[in-house]
């Protein structure tokens, strides 16, 4: 058998743990990720590479996959082709049988969409003045606990009752947002109140994090790190999900990334029916009214749609993107100067980008006027 033949009939297969994702748009062009789990690494991929990895399984010959390939994109890949690919793929580790984590070679520009680096990891720094420290040896094993002790709240005969009671309290908030305005600024001016506030305020957002955890545990995923993050003053809780971006699909993605604005609301649940019925004395009652107030703000401001933020990532999944912010003010440059090159763009991402770009600032108009409605209640009554 010659060494062309050898090559033709060779079954590549990938290792186990190496993931792909949906096609993304990323800039003008379409883009697939691949992530190893094994050392947290990521590489964006063409879609015509993508076609042929997703069909290295094991089971398909070069020869098999290559006539798909022919048929699909109407020209058939020689030896050489096929043998670039094949070292780059094994040199990152990504094929059955070859060393995970090896350098990746040179990769000659005249190559068509050449794998790139998407994102290589870095060990979390530890200091005074900022860190981070894991707070679980084993974060899955945790959330897979944690999963089977309440993942029986994200059925839908549980869920919707709750969403229910959750609107049904943002109505009252947004009915009485004067009074709470008012019962915000005079929390500001009672110390021991406010710490008490503060410290639940913080609660909510370790809940929040664990629940992007239980959400993505729900849907498959994996979670990576539970640990406290800080950039003192400021300590906060988080929650690494390893594979996100590479879950069944968008919708399970856009429910993890909701999940935690909607734990926070949740959590206010218990404090509203306080408010709302509770005898109590006129300043627990208004801190109360101030702690609704406070954490509706905090849920709904981690869903604005700008990075780091949930809502971005929201975002991103819905106009189906990598690097959203960055393409969006990429192309809008383009098309503000009428650059020949943002005619470039496929009709999918011109409309992406578009809409995101409105709809930034939409955002960015529709909090300056909250902030200014509020300062002007505040200053007048």
């Amino acid at each position: 058998m010659s060494a062309a033949d050898a090559l033709a009939e060779y079954r590549p297969a990938l290792r186990p743990g190496v993931l792909l994702s949906d096609a993304l748009l990323h800039g003008a062009a379409t883009v697939h990720l691949i992530k190893d789990t094994g050392d947290g690494s990521s590489f964006k991929v063409g879609s015509k590479e993508h076609f042929l990895i997703v069909r290295m399984d094991g089971e398909r010959s070069l020869r098999e996959i290559g006539e798909e390939y022919a048929r699909e994109y109407g020209r058939r890949l020689d030896g050489a082709r096929w043998q670039q690919i094949l070292r780059m793929l094994g040199s990152r580790g990504l094929l059955a049988g070859a060393p995970a984590g090896a350098p990746a070679p040179a990769v000659p520009s005249a190559a068509p969409s050449a794998v790139s680096s998407a994102s290589s990891p870095a060990p979390p720094g530890r200091g005074v003045l900022r860190g981070s420290v894991r707070l679980v040896a084993d974060a899955d094993a945790t959330t897979a606990r944690l999963h089977r002790a309440v993942g029986f709240l994200l059925a839908p005969g549980w869920l919707v009752p709750l969403l229910c009671l959750v609107a049904a309290m943002e109505a009252a908030v947004v009915l009485n947002i004067g009074e709470l305005l008012v019962n915000a600024r005079e929390l500001f001016t009672n110390p021991v109140l406010l710490v008490g506030a503060a410290t639940l305020l913080w609660f909510s957002t370790a809940l929040h994090e664990l629940a992007h955890g239980l959400v993505a545990r729900h849907y498959g995923g994996t979670v990576a790190e539970i640990g406290l993050r800080w950039r003192l003053p400021v300590v906060i809780m988080y929650c690494t999900v390893d594979n996100y971006l590479y879950l069944g699909s968008r919708w399970q993605r856009i429910h993890t990334a909701l999940a935690g604005a909607v734990m926070n609301l949740l959590f206010l649940l218990p404090f509203c029916a306080l408010w709302l019925f509770a005898p109590l004395d006129a300043a627990t009652h208004d801190a109360l009214g101030a702690l609704l107030l406070l954490g509706s703000v905090q849920a709904f401001a981690m869903l604005v749609p700008f990075p780091p933020l949930d809502g971005y990532r929201i975002a991103s999944q819905l106009c189906g993107a990598t690097e959203l912010a960055a393409s969006t003010g990429t192309y809008l440059r383009l098309a503000a100067r009428r650059d020949p090159a943002a005619a470039g763009y496929p009709r999918r991402a011109r409309t992406a980008y578009l809409a995101y770009g409105l709809g930034s600032v939409l955002v960015l108009v529709l909090i300056a006027g909250a902030v200014l409605a509020s300062a002007h209640h505040l200053l007048t009554v």
